[in-house]
């Protein structure tokens, strides 16, 4: 993939990571992204639901959405995923950072019109979320499918930037009677709310009880 002008990170260039398996790895580990394009001459951030199958990345959304006819012009945007993963605390106040993993996209986005590929990017952005819950529901109806767009991106140019580790104070601030080090951001699910209009009897989805063990 390779860095190129848009993608090479500057500011501190050795967390930065420019191969497929990388990029891959943080956009699998996620299913919300934030997508910033430019609208009416002013810059938009807009979060939405995403899912990646192979070198493309589906997004979709209502057919009236201000985002979706935007972008599906073809109009140049930069789709952000990031995990933060630690909170890093220094000895000094100007030292304190974050422990990271985020990846940047950069491309033009493209609408699905084949109705195949569009039931398959529909499934993928599904699965992204839970893994073969597809399989556990209702699919879309026809009219369903006319009101929702699809939009793919390609991934040609990407980059990721990772930060790890303890925190980094200057040399005469490691002697000061301060506690410093790393406080862990996990996610993790909660406790299951099953809906109270639920037919007696039915079990837990399977996708779920594998999401939870």
């Amino acid at each position: 993939m390779g860095p190129t002008k848009k993608t090479k990170v500057k500011r501190i260039p050795k967390r930065g990571f420019y191969d497929k398996d990388t990029v891959y790895r943080l956009l699998d580990a996620d299913f919300i992204c934030q997508l910033g394009f430019v609208y009416d001459d002013y810059p938009v951030i807009i979060p939405t639901i995403y899912g990646r199958c192979e070198d493309v990345l589906y997004i979709h959304g209502a057919a009236v959405s201000r985002m979706l006819v935007s972008v599906s012009k073809g109009i140049s945007i930069c789709l952000n995923v990031t995990q933060t993963t630690g909170i890093v605390l220094a000895r000094s106040a100007f030292h304190h950072s974050l422990n990271y993993e985020s990846v940047a996209v950069f491309g033009q986005a493209e609408l699905v019109t084949d109705e195949a590929e569009k039931l398959r990017a529909l499934e993928v952005i599904t699965n992204q979320i839970i893994p073969s819950r597809w399989d556990e529901v209702r699919l879309p109806n026809a009219k369903e499918l006319t009101v929702t767009s699809v939009l793919k991106i390609k991934i040609e140019e990407a980059s990721a930037k990772i930060r790890t580790g303890p925190p980094s104070d200057d040399k005469a601030d490691y002697d000061l009677p301060i506690w410093a080090g790393v406080l862990p951001i996990t996610k993790q699910y909660g406790e299951i709310i099953t809906d109270p209009l639920l037919t007696d009897g039915i079990p837990i989805s399977e996708s779920v009880k594998n999401l939870i063990k």
